[in-house]
């Protein structure tokens, strides 16, 4: 089996079927499977799903779960009974737009055994009204490391694909997490490099029920350092000084946005683990920082203490 496909999905009866039927669009020279792990819905997901296998019983494996056992546990469950040699996850919500997006892939992974993952452009659809992003990631396509994807995750889920053998001993502490997928695919690229396509092959959608882009911004942050502080351990402390920086860019990221909201308790918690990670390290410069202290001890005094002092030639 050259390729499996790994779809969980829950309360998804509005897009399950656009995204399975992305997948079975696909135009192959090869052999690949969709396991489907279906969390008890309680809407009509599961009739979907039902249907899709019995249509094409040869090409989908389908996991009706007993009772509902949350999307990390789900998504674990089903990584584990895949059988391809090449690993793609797609969520039910998301959908392919490139009819030839996993022949690409496919063919470049065949062709460049020193790549642990390829992956592409994506086009955000959001039905809240956010525009935070529209394709997504904004850099230049080519070759990257492991460090470039612990400085910021730039691999979204439902365009990589991956070595499927890479995956084994991923620590079960990280699976567990609401952003193991940037783990996932970190613990992937420790032993290659991964491709960024320049080709937008797949929509993500935002949604009201979207389980992470609509979490509030300062939990994302704050999930997202969890996550590195337990991935520097189970990689041995190897990228310590990148992943440090990486959280104490989160810090200065929470710290920034207290201080636009006027919580200044705050933005002193968030200020004060920037530096203690090594944010003086960062490049922002000390004007940031300066500016941001002030703040916390001159609460929105600071800036007409500022003027003030600038206007006597202070």
């Amino acid at each position: 089996m050259k390729l499996s496909v790994a779809m969980i999905t829950y309360n998804q009866e509005r897009f399950i079927g656009q995204a399975i039927e992305s997948v079975l669009a696909q135009k192959v020279n090869f052999d690949f499977e969709i396991v489907i792990g279906e969390d008890c819905s309680t809407d009509g997901t599961r009739t979907v799903v039902m249907d899709f296998h019995r249509r094409y019983p040869d090409r989908i494996v389908l996991i009706l779960r007993p009772q509902n056992i949350g999307p990390m546990r789900n998504m674990e469950s089903t990584l584990a009974a895949c059988r391809g040699q090449y690993l793609s996850i797609l969520e039910g919500d998301d959908y392919w737009t490139s009819v030839d997006k996993i022949q690409k892939q496919v063919d470049f992974l065949d062709f460049h055994p020193e790549c642990a993952i390829c992956c592409h452009r994506v086009r955000f659809l959001n039905e809240t009204g956010s525009t935070e992003f529209d394709i997504f990631p904004p850099r230049a396509a080519g070759s990257y490391a492991i460090e470039d994807l612990l400085r910021g995750n730039f691999v979204m889920t439902c365009s990589a694909m991956a070595r499927r053998d890479l995956l084994v001993g991923f620590p079960s502490a990280l699976s567990q997490m609401i952003v193991g997928d940037w783990a996932r695919f970190a613990w992937v690229a420790r032993h290659g490099t991964i491709e960024l396509m320049h080709e937008v092959m797949a929509t993500y959608r935002v949604h009201a029920g979207s389980m992470w882009s609509l979490l509030p911004f300062p939990t994302r942050m704050r999930e997202s350092a969890r996550m590195l502080r337990v991935l520097d351990k189970k990689l041995g402390y190897v990228y310590r000084d990148t992943i440090s920086q990486t959280i104490a860019s989160l810090y200065l990221q929470m710290a920034l946005t207290a201080r636009l909201n006027g919580k200044r308790i705050e933005t002193a918690k968030h200020v004060l683990s920037c530096i203690r990670n090594g944010g003086l390290r960062l490049g922002t410069g000390m004007r940031t920082f300066a500016g941001l202290a002030g703040y916390t001890l001159l609460g929105s005094g600071y800036k007409v203490f500022s003027r003030a002092k600038a206007a006597n030639g202070g």
